[in-house]
């Protein structure tokens, strides 16, 4: 429907537009993959983006060499998704939980720097990378977002650590009885998602211009309905990054048409949000009906066996 009514929508430069719009949530989702896969969800991820965004802005506009307050972003967020892991890998309290809290207080933390203000005035350089094609039509995060894609896919489907991961996901018992670290894997994909956090964040403070402490609120919606639409469980324990990435496609081309079909902000949340029920209840229903299958279907020895008969 989209491409009829704009015939336009197609056009290669019109998809590169479109994807630079929501870059910095597709790269959050490659790493969140990673969270849900090993059987936890991380919901501070947008305040991380957030406050990583202002951090850099905060510094920047107190003398800090811009170069340095990117790399006190980045170690922020790491900060962030370490804090999360301790408590959630070590002390055994439930990810949702920890990062719902870490949701509110790393976003409270960016509110307070910068109270209600938008900071802006970046280096030229900052500014050109965000918003300027660095290679033919493509920006610096899309560039960024290839490569990663790349590196998401084959860490965890073609790696020791991913399956780690898949195992941890599927039953922390059994993972540990096979001598997995569960701990460590937990720890490093929280301090992944946080890290990654960061660094979209800082993407999209160069892509803005300017930035305010309620900087990607609301991202998170977004981000996981892309992992969950994508085949990733919430259970943990199976999915594809091939998935996610057909997902994010899926996310960014009907947030546009939604957009193009005037549809307000609260409508596109409400569409996302179904959908995101959708991804979780489609595939428990499934395997609900399957499993009702295998139950009600007699075994081939039952099926083939005689009653006996006294002699």
């Amino acid at each position: 429907m989209t491409t009829i009514a704009v015939p336009a929508y197609l056009n290669p430069q019109n998809q590169i537009n479109l994807l630079e719009l929501s870059v910095e949530k597709a790269i959050v989702a490659l790493a969140l993959a990673f969270v849900i896969v090993s059987g936890e969800i991380d919901l501070s991820i947008a305040s991380v983006m957030g406050l990583a965004a202002v951090l850099v802005a905060w510094l920047g506009q107190r003398g800090v060499p811009f170069e340095l307050g990117i790399v006190a972003a980045l170690l922020a967020g790491a900060l962030c998704g370490l804090f999360n892991g301790y408590w959630v890998a070590i002390v055994g309290l439930p990810s949702l939980a920890v990062t719902l809290a870490g949701l509110i207080a790393y976003r409270g933390v960016a509110l307070l720097l910068v109270e209600d203000r938008s900071i802006g005035g970046f280096p030229e350089w900052f500014n050109r990378l965000g918003q300027q094609p660095l290679v033919g039509p493509f920006p610096l995060a899309l560039l960024i977002l290839a490569a990663l894609l790349v590196v998401a896919t084959v860490l965890l489907q073609f790696s020791g650590f991913g399956r780690y991961v898949y195992v941890v996901g599927s039953s922390r018992e059994v993972a540990r009885y096979s001598g997995v670290r569960v701990t460590r894997v937990k720890l490093a994909v929280f301090v992944m998602s946080g890290t990654v956090s960061a660094f979209a964040g800082v993407l999209l403070a160069a892509r803005l211009g300017a930035v305010r402490g309620s900087t990607a609120e609301g991202f998170e919606l977004d981000i996981v309905t892309m992992v969950l639409l994508g085949g990733i469980s919430i259970f943990g324990g199976s999915g594809s990054m091939a998935g996610v990435i057909l997902s994010i496609l899926v996310i960014l081309n009907l947030r546009n048409g939604l957009a193009l079909a005037n549809a307000t902000g609260n409508t596109q949340a409400g569409v996302i949000g179904a959908l995101l029920i959708l991804s979780v209840l489609l595939p428990n229903l499934v395997a609900a009906a399957r499993s009702r299958t295998r139950r009600g279907r007699p075994t081939a020895a039952a099926a083939g066996q005689s009653p006996s008969v006294a002699e």
